[in-house]
């Protein structure tokens, strides 16, 4: 689903007409949402168990009022509950598909930047290919070749 390219649908008998696009729609609020440093760092504190306001300060620490507008978001989203007791409130995850998600997201990064890093060691190595040689020594790095 989700599948289209210049206004043809990737998939064989897929709707043409658009009617994709409401659930492409609400999977890219969806991962927008998730789109914010501290939410994310949020919902990794919350993996290990309830937690209340003051212990995300203090292992997040950002200003009390940015944190409260992302566990807001968090909360409209339906990604975390919170609940009162006295003047604590203590947040927690959802649901377990939280915890599975942000588990493949690693998995997926991992990969991402292996592949880049991976880039990287092969565009440095060719960078240091097309160097002048030293004085003394041919391109080739073979210290007393003849040509």
């Amino acid at each position: 689903m989700c599948g289209v390219v210049r206004g043809r649908s990737r998939e064989r008998g897929a709707d043409m007409n658009g009617a994709w696009l409401p659930v492409c729609q609400a999977k890219a609020d969806f991962f927008r949402m998730l789109g914010h440093p501290v939410r994310i760092r949020v919902l990794e504190l919350l993996q290990s168990g309830p937690m209340p306001v003051s212990g995300l300060l203090a292992a997040i620490g950002v200003e009390p009022s940015a944190l409260s507008q992302q566990l807001a978001v968090l909360r409209r989203s339906g990604m975390v509950t919170a609940t009162r007791s006295g003047s604590t409130v203590v947040y927690e995850l959802a649901g377990g598909e939280v915890t599975e998600l942000l588990r493949v997201a690693r998995r997926a990064l991992t990969e991402v930047l292996a592949g880049q890093h991976a880039l990287l060691t092969e565009l440095r190595q060719a960078e240091a290919g097309a160097r002048p040689a030293a004085a003394g020594v041919p391109a080739t790095g073979a210290v007393g070749a003849v040509s």
